[in-house]
């Protein structure tokens, strides 16, 4: 999913207001999808809000249901408070420490960032226990979603980056390639999302975070690794992965990268 900051005014749901309770209001983030988030209020007690309007296929309830069982272990947002209106659903959270790792400072430095996103991704596996999870982000429970989508239209590989069109042009090839599971490396309990925004920075150049949590689950280690790697590209340009790698710890496995940006671009 591409997702960016609003280069415009977008229309501000009504539930922005009310929550913000006076506090100022800054549009943070915009995804493809139609989804929106914002900023209440400044300095370390803003909180942020996500918006998303009904039917864009966006479950905040789930998110809201992990970050409240990750929030135990690592640094995430802490939930305040869920809902939805007539206009759409929306989650209010806790302000981390840091900014996104696609900040201007960030692109500008992104030697220090690519390191801190390894190295965070890195310490939220560790942190969050593989024994206490209830969430499921296996790859074979993702190629269930994948299937069904399928079968119901819903996959057009014209979506998909052209990384992975070059090998899986088509849709039965892409489940074809999927259905043959690379044994798993480490089992840890996954980001979901570990492209370049979803980790926090600290004037400090280290992780204070990670955002966007509402796919985490059990899996295989490279499921995120595969995607901050090829995320890191689309934000600082070609050549930082072997930095990721060294900062997480572990080289780079080529087949299982190619196996999860697959897997991330025909599930997800």
């Amino acid at each position: 999913m591409i997702a960016a900051q609003p280069e415009d005014s977008a229309a501000t749901p009504l539930i922005v207001g009310k929550l913000a309770a006076g506090r100022p209001v800054k549009a943070a983030w915009r995804n493809a999808l139609g989804g929106l988030t914002f900023q209440l209020g400044e300095g370390e007690q803003r909180d942020f809000l996500k918006w998303n309007p009904h039917g864009n296929g966006i479950d905040l309830s789930a998110e809201a249901e992990r970050l409240t069982w990750a929030a135990r272990y690592a640094p995430v947002p802490r939930v305040l408070a869920a809902g939805s209106d007539e206009q759409g659903d929306w989650l209010l959270s806790a302000g981390l420490p840091g900014g996104s790792a696609v900040d201007e400072r960030w692109r500008r430095e992104p030697l220090i960032a690519v390191r801190a996103i390894g190295a965070g991704l890195r310490a939220l596996h560790e942190a969050l226990p593989v024994d206490d999870c209830p969430f499921d982000a296996s790859a074979e429970s993702r190629l269930v979603r994948a299937r069904a989508a399928a079968e119901q239209g819903a996959l057009d590989p014209a979506d998909w980056h052209e990384d992975v069109r070059a090998y899986a042009a088509t849709v039965p090839r892409a489940l074809e390639l999927l259905a043959d599971f690379p044994p798993i490396d480490r089992l840890v309990v996954c980001h979901g999302d570990g492209c370049v925004p979803n980790t926090l920075i600290g004037d400090d150049g280290a992780c204070t975070g990670h955002v966007d949590l509402g796919a985490l689950g059990l899996a295989d280690r490279w499921a995120d690794l595969a995607v901050a790697s090829w995320s890191i590209g689309w934000n600082y340009g070609p050549g930082w992965d072997d930095h990721l790698f060294e900062a997480y710890g572990v080289p780079a496995d080529r087949d299982r990268i190619r196996y999860y940006r697959l897997l991330y671009d025909v599930s997800d």
